[in-house]
């Protein structure tokens, strides 16, 4: 059983992964055996990864790329492949969120949340799938949402740009499933981040912040979930036991998604 889990030899490359969720599905992929390769957006956030993987007993490599831009990309993994090795597993993890009224948001701002959610998906799995087909074998895991699935005030441009990477996937899957490349989707509920900090802060008389408590309500497990709860459907879906799973979005939300919420 231990086999179907085990990453030994595996390299696995995680975008945006210097912290949150990106790093504790890099941490699990480590630990399962793989040699862990990330990127950020800029070097300060790289070292900081860097540090934060050692602290756990992780050597990991870090690359400066913004993932939006095709040029960078394609010379980060010829890069990465030149001194660390072609890259059995992608993790496009990467993402923004900007919260703004629909009529209230710039096109700018639309766009960019396209670019880096929906666009950058696409351009790094465009860079390593011909390596992974020389292989013979892959794993890509999308780092979805459950907004692909859901409609919410503020976030147009996140849902469209999910629901835009859970067809991604599915298409990814259909066009090189048979060259033994799985590409599945996680879909994160409403996860204890950085990010989603400002959603969780105490009122100033110390009652929960509306949302908290609006969040906790609508989800069976009663609790936002962790970016450690994100690390065992990560190793899952890189590993040999998802070998025949492909095109799927594995949701890990708690039981969001079920729930139509308690009767009044």
């Amino acid at each position: 059983m231990d086999k179907l889990f085990d990453l030994t030899g595996k390299i696995a490359l995680v975008t945006g992964a210097s912290y949150g969720i990106g790093f504790s599905m890099a941490a699990g992929l480590a630990k399962a055996g793989a040699r862990i390769v990330f990127n950020d957006i800029n070097g300060e956030l790289v070292e900081k990864g860097i540090k934060a993987y050692k602290e756990s007993g992780i050597d990991a490599k870090g690359y400066v790329c913004d993932v939006t831009d095709e040029k960078a990309v394609n010379s980060m993994i010829a890069q990465i492949e030149k001194e660390v090795g072609i890259i059995d597993i992608l993790v496009n993890n990467a993402g923004i969120i900007k919260r703004i009224p629909m009529t209230e948001m710039s096109v700018e701002d639309f766009r960019k949340v396209i670019d880096v959610d929906l666009n950058a998906p696409f351009i790094m799995s465009k860079a390593v799938i011909p390596g992974m087909i020389k292989k013979g074998h892959g794993k890509i895991i999308n780092i979805c949402s459950m907004m692909s699935e859901l409609g919410r005030e503020t976030v147009s441009a996140y849902a469209a740009a999910k629901g835009g990477l859970k067809m991604l996937t599915r298409n990814i899957c259909s066009e090189f499933g048979e060259k033994n490349i799985q590409c599945n989707g996680i879909g994160p509920g409403y996860i204890a981040t950085p990010q989603t900090a400002p959603l969780r802060e105490k009122q100033p008389d110390g009652s929960r912040h509306p949302f908290d408590s609006f969040i906790i309500a609508k989800t069976p497990a009663g609790r936002w979930g962790t970016p450690e709860d994100l690390t065992g459907p990560a190793v899952f879906l890189a590993s040999d036991a998802s070998n025949f799973v492909n095109g799927h979005i594995l949701y890990v939300d708690g039981g969001i998604l079920a729930y139509i919420g308690k009767q009044p």
